[in-house]
């Protein structure tokens, strides 16, 4: 080797150093030509790391060095002679353990690393681990310290190639985890750990068992950190363990509880760090999202809430976006309430909360509040029987002496009218003068214009009585308040408007004027958000208003819109996507004109790159960001990333350096801005029909792309579009209506059939390998709805995979329910999380539209099915269960009709057993389960005639102020008890059954219903019209309510022809009757 290369090199390597930004230029450009595309510069950048006196040129030589060893795999490195390779693989590991300053011992232990790389797997370099284990055991503190970060380094590289030494690595990590003097050592091992779990399989047994044996040392590691407040070496660990968490392979099933314990004890500790508390609770969080069955099975819930009650009590930052250990202990709750089953999670939760809020401390009572709003989600089902005990709660909240507790109750309703929406309707009486109330208090003003914004939602029933005082408040509010309760009151205003619907025309025009000039607003941060805000309140109004009222804006707006895209914000993007979304619905070809203006920024926002430098170095590194995170990125040590690469293509960062969180923050916004373009391409189709046409296929093409996407929020936009184009391309073309059939007797036209084959496959494909819950639920819904529209067409040549997405997720072994902790063989647990069973519905509504496609061709796979969604109807199953299955079954009854005739004895077996269930909901879809049973089977049911009415007779006991569900329940009897009069009169004892049916009359909820009953009635007229004499004056004024033009419609044009021809033949009798019930108008000639 040239001595004056090695200088020139070493010299050039120093001015890169220099500030002077011509020098580093010239000398980047002089390496990058003359040296590093030179062998030789290996060893002289070798002699450099061990020669040079200047610490920062050593380590900037072994960064370097790392990258020419690792360039084009290896292949500069094999260009070098082989006694210069090795005499580097004898002497570098040695002379690092002589180095001085911690950061070039990582660097040069990294390219230690990436020579292992390429000389282990070959088996060419032998020596290696026993050097590195012997190094691992030395007397010498600071080499045990080298020596397990090169065998760490090394392990990142090239686990594969020391897999056969597995025994002897984990009998090393059982001593270095105990190091006496170094805890760096006891750190280090316990990464190297983590690289190592992520090749174990399953079937491994006995590594499994070894690697279990060191996991208590390790978690001790984790407390020793945190207890010495050594923050990089706690984030790293906590990295490992999150990684153990995420993985396939069981590794801390064993561990759990004590697990739990440990970061309860870590996150609960005041006297530490609170940035390690968060990171200890931020692993529980993430054990509660993946190691579920454990805590299900260990019944370890009511635990976990009792000690992350006292931390929901400790302050919160002013900051939104800045984390504390309140906060997480807030997330956690929510992660046990929406992944455990309710029954574990609730009723620990209640005592809690009633202690709490019991106390004298606001701050108790505040938590108690916070964890009340927090679990309503995953529990909104559990709860709904209990609020009787929970409201006096909630009221007393909102008069608290302490603003604290009364702005947390405000969260709290927000929470309840999102996921208890009747509840809050019903308590419309306390909730809007106790929030009104708020609003006037500075204290609590925000809290309380967001629970009014949420309460607004849901109220249009009943929002006549206060829209003029919430209107002249909210518009005042306008004028004063500052800019983030601005914003707060512009989306309460919307909410208003969208629940008034036309009542909000007269405040229209006035609150346009007020809002016009958020709409200019160009500032970061708060004014962006206001501007966005109003925007989306806008495109309200318009749909509340109509097109004709909202008209003369719509130019303008359309043009705000556009310059709010051109604007550098994803925020505005996003609404600006959201108005385009409802432009197009309210002015439907009206807005075709905007398309060659609006579609471009949509696709171009579904193809933008998400990022900079930090996303490319990741995408050559890993495949996605949970997988960067796996290989233990740590935020500690992160520093900003250049653009800057070498002339080789190679960032010149190294990957541990990038900040993944940081990185994740960045691009969330852009990801939230692509799934609301992905899911308006659909809306603009089905909003614009043929003029979206020249859209299509490109639009098609990009979502298919986005379905790969890492965010589940994107993969589930994209497959709403993809299908809302099918759908709408279906409609588009010259179609008759399907016949239902395995075989496809109404062929598709060749267009729509093409698109299908380029979209269901991709789908397919999707779901394989889909983790998220929502994602797979929302693909069965709109599958289900598409398969609906298209019929056996759609499903021709993919009806086996369709078939098989419900029968997995029936049998709970979609990829998105699968648990590394639960045993194959072994049977998933009854009780589970709400979350789970809309999955499970979601997946009867497919199999309820397949048996609608194929008719009676359906009879095969129902023998496969009907066990499958029984199961779901036991007693101890939620009501969301029992509820869907039963729903299920009778649309599948509805779809085979008399080819459900052979399983006729089973399904009303078990219908009976729905007929005597607590629950309305369950007995309104048994009742209309038993009719179409009757209806369509072709075995006699007349002998179970009399029981069948005795089972549905107190479902027609109800009064005027009976929640909905039992007033559903009624008409779904009526319905029924229709069914069995036209399937045999004879059976039915009219004398006793049409007092009650006809007093049932008009239907008030369930308006389909009307077509047995009004069969019925049709029926008995033609064949025993005196029966129904008594009951004439009633029926005609139940008449006169279907007929009302002012209603809704509430019986379809066929029953309205036929009903306008009763009307006639009963005036031909009897003028005076149907005069006095005000039918005059629907006799025919009148």
């Amino acid at each position: 080797m040239q001595p004056n290369f090695v200088q020139g090199l070493h010299n050039l390597l120093v001015q890169t150093t220099s500030n002077d930004t011509v020098v580093l230029k010239a000398a980047t450009a002089q390496l990058n030509q003359d040296y590093y595309k030179n062998p030789a510069c290996i060893s002289a950048l070798a002699s450099i790391i061990t020669s040079s006196p200047d610490q920062a040129i050593r380590q900037l030589a072994a960064v370097e060095l790392r990258k020419r060893v690792a360039y084009n795999s290896g292949n500069l490195w094999t260009l070098i002679s082989q006694d210069e390779r090795e005499q580097i693989k004898t002497k570098f590991p040695e002379l690092i353990l002589g180095e001085s300053s911690n950061p070039v011992r990582h660097s040069a232990a990294r390219v230690v690393a990436a020579i292992a790389a390429i000389e282990v797997p070959m088996g060419t370099w032998p020596q290696l681990l026993p050097f590195l284990q012997q190094t691992c055991t030395s007397p010498n503190a600071s080499h045990r310290e080298v020596g397990m970060f090169m065998l760490y380094t090394a392990l990142e590289n090239i686990v594969e190639g020391f897999q056969d030494q597995l025994t002897s690595l984990f009998q090393l990590f059982s001593q270095t985890l105990a190091d006496p003097d170094s805890l760096e050592v006891r750190i280090t091992t316990a990464r190297a750990m983590g690289v190592i779990a992520q090749f174990i399989d399953a079937d491994e047994k006995a590594y499994l068992a070894q690697f279990q044996a060191l996991l208590p040392g390790m978690i001790q590691v984790i407390g020793q950190c945190v207890e010495s407040s050594n923050e990089a070496g706690a984030r790293n660990l906590f990295d490992v363990l999150e990684t153990l968490l995420i993985l396939e392979v069981p590794l801390l099933s064993k561990i759990i509880p004590d697990l739990v314990e440990f970061l309860l004890r870590c996150g609960g500790n005041r006297a530490y760090d609170g940035e390690l508390r968060i990171l200890a609770l931020n692993a529980l969080n993430w054990t509660v999202q993946y190691k579920k069955s454990k805590l299900q099975s260990f019944g370890l819930a009511p635990s976990i809430l009792e000690h992350l009650m006292p931390l929901t009590t400790e302050e919160e930052p002013e900051d939104v976006d800045e984390d504390a250990p309140s906060r997480s202990a807030l997330r956690i709750i929510d992660g046990l309430a929406t992944n455990l089953p309710p029954m574990q999670v609730f009723p620990a939760l209640r005592t809690l909360i009633v202690q709490y809020f019991s106390s004298q401390d606001p701050a108790q009572r505040r938590g108690a509040m916070l964890a009340l709003g927090i679990a309503v989600e995953g529990c909104s089902e559990f709860m709904t029987p209990l609020m009787g005990e929970v409201w006096p709660i909630i009221e007393a909240g909102l008069q608290d002496i302490d603003a604290s507790v009364r702005k947390a109750t405000c969260i709290a309703v927000s929470c309840f009218c999102e996921w208890l929406e009747e509840e809050c309707v019903a308590k419309h009486t306390v909730l809007i003068p106790a929030i009104m109330n708020l609003i006037n208090d500075s204290a609590t003003q925000r809290s309380a214009c967001t629970a009014l914004d949420a309460l607004l939602e849901i109220l249009a029933d009943v929002i006549d009585q206060y829209l003029q005082l919430i209107m002249e408040r909210l518009s005042g509010l306008l004028e004063t308040a500052p800019i983030p309760v601005k914003s707060v009151v512009t989306g309460a205003i919307g909410s208003a408007a969208h629940a008034s619907k036309e009542k909000f025309i007269p405040y229209f025009e006035p609150t346009m004027q007020r809002l016009q000039h958020f709409l200019v607003l160009t500032g970061e941060g708060e004014e962006i958000e206001l501007r966005g805000i109003t925007m989306d309140a806008v495109g309200t109004f318009a749909e509340a208003v109509g097109k004709d009222h909202f008209r003369p804006y719509f130019p303008t707006m359309m043009t705000q819109a556009f310059e709010g895209i051109e604007m550098g914000s994803a925020r505005l993007r996003e609404c600006s996507f959201l108005f385009f979304g409802v432009m197009a619905r309210v002015f439907g070809d009206e807005f075709a004109g905007y398309l060659p203006q609006v579609v471009p920024p949509l696709i171009a926002s579904c193809t933008q790159d998400e990022g900079t430098e930090e996303v490319r170095l990741l995408s050559v590194t890993t495949s996605d960001p949970n997988s960067a995170f796996n290989s233990g990125l740590s935020a500690s040590n992160a520093i900003p990333v250049s653009d800057e690469a070498d002339v080789n293509g190679l960032p010149t960062e190294e990957l541990e350096d990038v900040d993944l969180d940081k990185l994740l923050d960045v691009n969330s916004a852009i990801a939230v801005e692509k799934e609301i373009a992905a899911d308006t391409i659909g809306m603009l189709f089905n909003a614009t029909q043929a003029h979206f046409l020249p859209y299509v296929e490109q639009c098609t093409l990009e979502l298919v792309k986005l379905l790969a996407h890492y965010y589940e929020g994107i993969r589930k936009s994209a497959l709403d579009s993809l299908l809302e184009i099918v759908r709408t391309f279906y409609d588009l073309s010259d179609h008759q209506d399907w016949e239902a059939g395995a075989t496809v007797t109404v062929p598709l036209a060749p267009t729509v059939k093409d698109l299908i084959g380029h979209v269901l496959p991709a789908l397919m494909e999707m779901y394989e390998t889909e983790d998220n819950k929502s994602v797979v639920s929302a693909l069965c819904v709109h599958l289900a709805e598409t398969i609906n529209k298209i019929g056996p067409a759609f499903v021709e040549g993919q009806l086996e995979p369709i078939c098989g997405i419900a029968i997995q997720i029936l049998e709970q072994k979609a990829f998105c329910q699968q648990d590394p902790d639960q045993d194959e063989e072994e049977e998933a647990p009854e009780a589970q999380a709400e979350y789970d069973s809309v999955l499970v519905s979601s997946a009867g509504d497919l199999v309820a539209a397949l048996a609608n496609a194929l008719g009676g061709d359906f009879a095969p796979a129902f023998g496969r099915f009907f066990p499958l969604i029984a199961k779901y109807y036991k007693k101890n199953r939620s009501l969301s269960d029992r509820s869907s299955a039963i729903g299920c079954l009778a649309e599948i009854i509805a779809g085979m009709k008399n080819a459900v005739s052979p399983s006729t004895e089973p399904l009303l077996e078990l219908f009976y057993q729905a007929l005597s269930d607590t629950d309305a909901e369950v007995l309104s879809n048994a009742a209309f389960a038993v009719g179409l049973l009757t209806e369509y089977s072709e075995v006699d049911l007349s002998p179970q005639y009399l029981h069948l009415l005795g089972a549905l007779r107190p479902l027609f006991v109800v009064t005027s102020d009976s929640p909905a569900s039992k007033l559903n329940a009624k008409d779904n009897a009526a319905g029924a008890v229709a069914r069995l009069i036209v399937r045999n009169t004879a059976a039915v004892p009219l004398d006793q059954v049409l007092p009650v049916f006809v007093e049932a009359l008009p239907l008030k909820n369930d308006y389909l219903e009307n077509r047995p009953v009004f069969r019925a009635i049709f029926h008995l007229v033609q064949t025993n019209g005196a029966v129904l004499g008594p009951y004439m004056d009633q029926l005609l004024r139940v008449f006169a309510v279907v007929l009302d033009p002012n209603g809704p419609d509430q019986v379809g044009d066929d029953i309205r022809a036929e009903l306008i021809q009763l009307i006639g033949v009963v005036n031909a009798q009897d003028p005076a009757k149907i005069q006095a019930a005000g039918l005059s108008a629907f006799v025919p000639g009148a």
